[in-house]
């Protein structure tokens, strides 16, 4: 009987050794993990530490890199890593050249043409009137910041100046078109004056009265091939220098007779024909008519 307390008494010994191992190997496993968690952080933070380093250095690395291939290129181009505002200022004018370049091969029809020089391009305008070629000016600009006029022919009396400043720096295409009216208008009233002086001398009392820039005109004349007398005295103004024609006309009529119904009326359809009409025209039409206006010019 005392034999089978004995082994219960053994074996709860034993059981109870054993579960006693067990919690001890379970707190010994908990305190090990307490004890590896603080250096897996520490771990974990040390090989970041080392991996921000390491970035840094390639950082610097590659910094050192750059400025070294910048200077290779510069040295090679001969330009300085300080010109780089400089550099973007000639790609500007070179764009604001070739701009140029392209309006000169668009409107090369219209009068105006050119060619590229070391400076930059000289422009050539070629007036007309009525598809009589004219004079031609030419204005040779420099590409630089800003736009420079170097050399030109444009006369005194048309206001380069004033269109410089409006357009040359903003719309070089403007620019141009400004300029080119400006000249077509002078080279065209020019042309009138002198068709008059040369064509229509018989019937003019003495010579055409013209300022330089040809937008005030005066002179007495006949409307009649084989009249005599020289009653008619016109005086045309154009304010407006981009035109061919007047924007003021006065005739008046200086016979000796009474200013009839009739001379009234003549007075009055030359008014309107030099205010519609060009002045060679206008004494085209007296000398085929005569005395007798063309009135389909007076329409």
């Amino acid at each position: 009987m005392e034999l089978p307390n004995t082994l219960s008494q053994d074996g709860e010994s034993r059981g109870g050794v054993l579960a006693h191992l067990e919690r001890l190997e379970t707190q010994v496993s908990r305190s090990r993990k307490k004890l590896e968690e603080p250096q897996s952080a520490q771990a974990v933070e040390s090989a970041l530490g080392t991996r921000i380093h390491e970035l840094r250095r390639l950082r610097d690395k590659l910094r050192a890199e750059v400025k070294h291939q910048a200077r290779v290129k510069a040295s090679t181009t001969n330009v300085e890593p300080d010109q780089t505002l400089e550099i973007t200022e000639q790609e500007i004018l070179k764009r604001k050249r070739e701009n140029v370049k392209a309006i000169l091969q668009a409107y090369r029809f219209t009068g105006i043409s050119g060619k590229l020089t070391s400076r930059g391009v000289c422009v050539c305008i070629s007036t007309a009137f009525e598809g009589n070629l004219l004079d031609s000016y030419f204005v040779d600009l420099v590409m630089q910041k800003p736009l420079q006029i170097h050399h030109h022919s444009i006369p005194v009396f048309i206001p380069l100046e004033e269109i410089s400043a409006k357009y040359l720096q903003t719309n070089i295409q403007h620019f141009l078109f400004t300029l080119c009216e400006y000249l077509n208008a002078y080279s065209g009233r020019k042309y009138q004056a002198d068709r008059l002086q040369s064509d229509f001398a018989a019937f003019l009392a003495r010579p055409l009265q013209r300022n330089s820039l040809c937008n005030l005109l005066s002179f007495t004349y006949k409307a009649e091939p084989e009249g005599q007398s020289f009653p008619f005295c016109a005086r045309l103004l154009y304010k407006d220098l981009t035109t061919t024609l007047p924007t003021d006309v006065t005739v008046t009529y200086q016979g000796t007779d009474a200013l009839s119904t009739t001379r009234e009326e003549q007075r009055a359809a030359h008014e309107n024909l030099l205010f519609t009409k060009p002045l060679h025209q206008v004494f085209t039409s007296f000398a085929r008519k005569g005395d007798k206006l063309d009135m389909s010019l007076v329409s």
